[in-house]
């Protein structure tokens, strides 16, 4: 596939060392089709067997500005997942200085670059490096390519921990509202960023995100923030994602001495 093509040419040319697995492009029986034989990704929704809309699948999120440095499609999202905010985020003072400051230099030092993990939504936000959805009964199950990261959302019906070791993804509970999941994260360190231009956040933030799969081929999620040690108020940004069907991650792993070493 197109994508499964760009997503290694792009990999290649980050900070990273990849093993390529196999399953690149595959043909799979759940994939509603075309007369042609492509994929309908205008098709319904699928369901589980209790009639909730199934997540599952490997997400992208949608490319719609081509980027002036090299040319390459990115999200809007990636760099400021602020960007349909007048005037962006509502930062408290040291947030603002901070994030400008971070804007300034084009997200060098992100905590990525040392092969620390993305958080949330950053992990969701590189396109190229996809995410994967596992929707069972009691736990959802997110996998990202980057860094063979994963996270768990529990719908077992357990509340937040109560002053938990401080996590690079938080903990995360989830609950449907109608056809619309949503999770309910806290307990995030400090030291992740929100996005790759370097919106910071500390270890008060909480997250609420609302997942709607529009068709078999879109998805759409509305993520809130709350965190009033950065944030002067909650706010909350959209951000659309295309499913990638008849292909599957890759394996991903981050070794900054081998890329270092390649590239003197």
């Amino acid at each position: 596939m197109n994508a499964r093509r760009l997503l290694i040419a792009g990999a290649l040319v980050m900070q990273s060392v990849i093993a390529h697995a196999q399953w690149i492009n595959l043909r799979s029986p759940n994939t509603p089709r075309l007369p042609d034989g492509s994929p309908n990704l205008s098709a319904p929704v699928p369901r589980t067997p209790d009639g909730k809309p199934d997540l599952s699948g490997v997400w992208e999120v949608l490319g719609d500005r081509v980027m002036p440095t090299d040319g390459r499609i990115r999200s809007k999202y990636v760099y400021d997942i602020a960007s349909d905010l007048p005037g962006g985020a509502p930062f408290q003072p040291w947030a603002k200085a901070l994030h400008e400051e971070r804007q300034k230099g084009l997200g060098v030092g992100a905590p990525t670059e040392r092969c620390l993990p993305h958080g949330i939504p950053d992990a969701m936000l590189t396109r190229t490096l996809p995410f994967k959805i596992i929707q069972h009964p009691g736990v959802t199950i997110i996998l990202f390519e980057e860094f063979n990261n994963w996270r768990q959302v529990f719908t077992d019906g357990r509340d937040l921990p109560v002053d938990p070791q401080p996590a690079w993804v938080g903990y995360s509970v989830g609950a449907w509202d109608g056809d619309t999941f949503v999770i309910r994260t806290s307990g995030f360190n400090d030291r992740s960023w929100l996005d790759a231009g370097g919106t910071p956040h500390t270890d008060a933030l909480k997250t609420t995100e609302r997942i709607r799969r529009t068709d078999f081929g879109h998805m759409e999620i509305e993520f809130t923030f709350d965190d009033p040690k950065t944030f002067t108020k909650p706010w909350s940004a959209t951000v659309k994602f295309n499913l990638l069907p008849d292909t599957d991650l890759l394996e991903f792993h981050c070794d900054n001495e081998k890329w270092t070493e390649k590239s003197r």
